[in-house]
Parts: structure tokens; C-alpha cells; sequence
């Protein structure tokens, strides 16, 4: 199970391995928005002979899988290794609307890592809520490096965690611009010590992007995490 690559790109990735696969062993991609499935199937073969070319497609993609089992969700995996390494997350939400914290308490067992989110919709609860600066929405917008980056740390102080998600975007299909269309998409993750942010240019339509910031915001934090 992969995510924060496109099924093309992902076929480009391991297009030699796939090219190079025996005629009874044969790869599938299962793609879902934000997410792509890998499925290796080998018919008169062994297992051995499947796991050796499996392997060597998760040792080209590492990056990207975040698990192996069939049944797993993004939002199950960062939970247990939230639980694995006792720490915790809260979420500040602006165009995601909660849906990431809909993801996160999805999953049984979440409240030993889950302490809460905030969705800060207007600049004025950005500000007032998370301690966005006046200057830097004035400056640089809601949708800017700058406003997510501060909407990260400014949940840390709101509702004390180990780790912080923040997402500021346009949904659309309205309120895109030349410099800032529809699905531009601005993420922040978040601890104590450091900020790491990403732009994301999804599509023009609005529950498409609310679903595909929300599994990106999520593999960022996987990511995060796993990095420390």
C-alpha cells in the first residue's frame, strides 16, 4: 500500500522490474484517491519466487508504502506507530473541514494518541485560535507556507502534543486565483523542535481535494515521525 505518489509515476518507478517479471507473475494497480495498491500474484510459481520480486519493488519504492497488509489504512498505521512510540497528535484544520480528525477517531483505540483539532476556517479564528500573525495573513494569504506553518505550532500550544498536522487550502470549485488556483493546498507537520511544510496542486474539484489533502497530511506525518 503506497501513498504520496500518483499510479503513473509509481509505474515509472519500478517499470523495469515490472517489465522483467516472468510470464506467471504478473503486478496490479489498484489506485484510490491519495493512494495506490501494488498486488503481485503468481500462478504456478512458489512463494519464494514471488516474495524475491516483491521485495524488490518495496526495496525501489520504500518511500512511498506505508504497508504491506491488504486490510491496513493510512490513518491505522500512524496510529500504531503513535502507540508504539507513546507520543501524541492534535490537527488545526481550515479547508479539510475535519475530515482528517474523522480519519484519525475512525480508528478503534485512538483517544492513546489523538488529544484533539481545531478547525479555524476564517483568518479571524486563525488568529485568534493559533496565533496566526495579522502580517503574515495580510502578507502572504491563509493559503501560504507561512499562515500553515504558524497554524502548526499555534495547535501545539492550543492542545499540547507530541506532534501537530495543519492544512490550509481552496477547496473550491470557487475562490481560486491566477497565483492561487483551485486544489492548492498548503501542509504543515509539526513537534516542538522543528515545522516542515509542502505545497499540493490537487484538481478543481472540492471533495476530491478535501480527500486527497487529507491522506496527504497524514503520510506527512507518517513521514515526520518516522524521520525523528
Amino acid at each position: 500500500l503506497t501513498a504520496g505518489i500518483w499510479e503513473s509515476l509509481l509505474a515509472k518507478e519500478i517499470e523495469d522490474i515490472e517489465t522483467n517479471l516472468p510470464d506467471n507473475i504478473k503486478l496490479a494497480y489498484l489506485p484510490k484517491l491519495g493512494r495506490v495498491k501494488i498486488r503481485i500474484t503468481g500462478r504456478n510459481t512458489t512463494e519464494k519466487e514471488v516474495e524475491k520480486h516483491q521485495n524488490l519493488i518495496l526495496k525501489r519504492v520504500s518511500e512511498y508504502v506505508f504497508s504491506t497488509q491488504e486490510k491496513d489504512s493510512l490513518e491505522k498505521v500512524i496510529g500504531e506507530i503513535l502507540i508504539q512510540k507513546q507520543k501524541t497528535v492534535t490537527v488545526a484544520e481550515s479547508c479539510s473541514g475535519g475530515n482528517i480528525a474523522h480519519k484519525i477517531t475512525s480508528v478503534a483505540g485512538c483517544s492513546a494518541y489523538y488529544n484533539g483539532s481545531i478547525i479555524t476556517y476564517s483568518n479571524e479564528q486563525k488568529m485568534n485560535k493559533l496565533a496566526v500573525s495579522k502580517q503574515t495573513l495580510k502578507n502572504h494569504g491563509a493559503v501560504s507556507e507561512q499562515t500553515v506553518e504558524q497554524m502548526a505550532q499555534g495547535v501545539l500550544k492550543l492542545i499540547p502534543s507530541d506532534y501537530s498536522i495543519a492544512v490550509s487550502g481552496i477547496a473550491g470549485p470557487t475562490g481560486g486565483t491566477e497565483e492561487k488556483p483551485v486544489g492548492m493546498v498548503w501542509i504543515a507537520v509539526a513537534d516542538k523542535e522543528k515545522v516542515v511544510s509542502k505545497k499540493f496542486q490537487f484538481w478543481p474539484y472540492r471533495a476530491e481535494n478535501i480527500e486527497l489533502a487529507s491522506i496527504a497530511a497524514l503520510n506527512m506525518l507518517r513521514k515526520f515521525i518516522q524521520a525523528v
